[in-house]
């Protein structure tokens, strides 16, 4: 059996034909699904015999909510969300004024070893399927009974990790029979997975790509991201520059200040020099607080400093407003407690 949710509306229409049903109740199909009915048999615009052929090919995975967290100020909500094969991923909705934001996992776990992240401490688990991304976002807007207007691929694993599930995931999120979110409102967060950006490029998304730089060299960074072994920081320079001249799309670099490691004035001034002139937007995020490490965040004062030498080299600079520490809302940090609670039967 298959998760239908991992079909696009000409995937479900051709295996409509395929099986001697009309075309058009593939339509019928996708929104009753996005109407909030999960269960075919419920789906009564339908003939029993095509009912029962879907429940005899296909299951609908939208996770159920294990564990759903408000934080105080309830601007943020993390879910801890299971799938039917009992793997277990986080989802995080951040309220704004201009709508509700939702940052999805696309990997149950991460094979990527950042240390300041806690969703790499076990390794990967498995990808998500385009279906299992989509599941995140229903599950999310069923619970708070309100519209995601935005989406962040910035939760538990490396998206382009997982590139072909990602795109699907888009494309069936902006289409008028899914989701019908704009490539404007999506976000996709990479560590910097070279190949894959110019890949990206070439499909010429309307999408914002952040890209976790962390560093302005290569010995910092080497410290912080295993990835950075595998590509330095010019070939990733090289891959944003190329991005950017084939969408004209700014790039946003992710910037997690840590006490001592990259917050200096001189490494924001070895960050002026190497963005300076491109488009770009840099986002200082305030290290999370992750148990397993000893990393410990910048004190407000070399945050403002940092960001007031990246304005003076003309760069966009913003710090990110911390949102849900109350609720353990950085990536990894929920289920691992979750997994570790189990682990020991309490």
């Amino acid at each position: 059996m298959e998760n239908i949710l991992n079909y696009n509306l000409e995937d479900l229409k051709q295996w409509m034909s395929h099986n001697g049903e009309s075309s058009f109740r593939a339509k019928q199909v996708t929104d009753s699904i996005y109407k909030g009915v999960w269960n075919f048999e419920n789906m009564n615009l339908l003939p029993k015999s095509t009912r029962e052929k879907l429940n005899e090919y296909f299951y609908i995975d939208v996770p159920e909510a294990v564990e759903v967290l408000k934080s105080k100020d309830n601007d943020t909500i993390k879910f801890l969300l299971q799938y039917e094969d009992g793997n277990i991923i986080e989802s995080v909705i951040m309220k704004y004024k201009y709508g509700n934001t939702i940052c999805v996992s696309t990997q149950v776990g991460c094979r990527m070893g950042c240390k300041f992240c806690a969703s790499t401490i076990n390794g990967m688990v498995r990808n998500l399927s385009n279906g299992e991304i989509l599941g995140q976002i229903l599950r999310a807007e069923e619970v708070i009974k309100e519209r995601i207007s935005n989406i962040v691929m910035m939760g538990s694993g490396e998206p382009l990790d997982n590139y072909e599930n990602i795109i699907k995931f888009i494309e069936i999120v902006n289409s008028e029979y899914g989701l019908n979110i704009g490539q404007r409102h999506i976000t996709i967060s990479t560590c910097g997975i070279v190949p894959e950006i110019y890949e990206l490029a070439d499909l010429n998304l309307q999408i914002t790509l952040a890209i976790s730089l962390h560093a302005p060299n290569d010995e910092i960074r080497r410290k912080m991201m295993p990835i950075a072994n595998k590509y330095t920081i010019k070939e990733l320079i090289s891959a944003c520059d190329y991005y950017i001249n084939k969408t004209n799309k700014r790039v946003t670099f992710e910037y997690a200040l840590v006490k001592d490691v990259n917050d200096s004035s001189d490494t924001a001034n070895e960050l002026g020099n190497l963005l300076k002139g491109m488009l770009c937007h840099v986002n200082l995020i305030p290290v999370n607080q992750v148990v397993e490490n000893n990393l410990q965040k910048s004190n407000i004062n070399s945050i403002s400093s940092f960001a007031k030498i990246l304005n003076d080299y003309g760069i966009e600079t913003t710090v990110r407003r911390e949102m849900g520490s109350d609720i353990n809302a950085a990536c990894g940090q929920l289920r691992r407690r979750y997994l570790a609670k189990n682990e020991k039967g309490v």
